[in-house]
């Protein structure tokens, strides 16, 4: 593995958001398999919340499905990053900001959140809003 890859899933345990993570998979009764980069699959999470196709937290990557695309895994893979470099929690709050920032420029909740941007929209599969003061009238995109 990567020497990036190693400090990553060193820096996610120690700031405790990899064992949150894997805590969080086995209460939604994920079942955990390894991945690539140091990344830990949680396939199979129970829960509707949080309403997205997979989610990240520190090292652990959850979908409610049985598998995951390469793309969506390296999009993942940068959430992962960013946990690193967030120091672990505050990455809650400070993603949260951002989605909040994102729904008030263009009523989507991806398009212009900063973690999403630099994860790659497309690669997690979101659409690239237009912010509502440029948009034409009667343009919903």
């Amino acid at each position: 593995m990567d020497r990036r890859f190693r400090f990553r899933r060193v820096a996610n345990y120690v700031n405790l958001s990899t064992p949150l993570g894997l805590l969080i998979a086995v209460i939604g009764s994920a079942t955990r398999e390894p991945g690539p980069d140091g990344l830990v699959l949680a396939l199979g999470y129970r829960y509707r919340f949080p309403v997205a196709g997979a989610f990240t937290v520190g090292n652990v990557v959850l979908t409610s499905g049985n598998t995951l695309s390469e793309q969506l895994i390296l999009h993942e893979g940068r959430h992962a990053t960013q946990w690193a470099w967030c120091a672990g929690l505050p990455m809650v709050p400070l993603y949260l900001l951002s989605m909040l920032v994102s729904v008030m420029m263009c009523g989507h909740q991806a398009s212009y959140n900063v973690f999403e941007r630099l994860a790659g929209l497309d690669d997690g599969g979101y659409p690239r809003k237009a912010v509502w003061w440029r948009r034409s009238k009667g343009s919903t995109s």
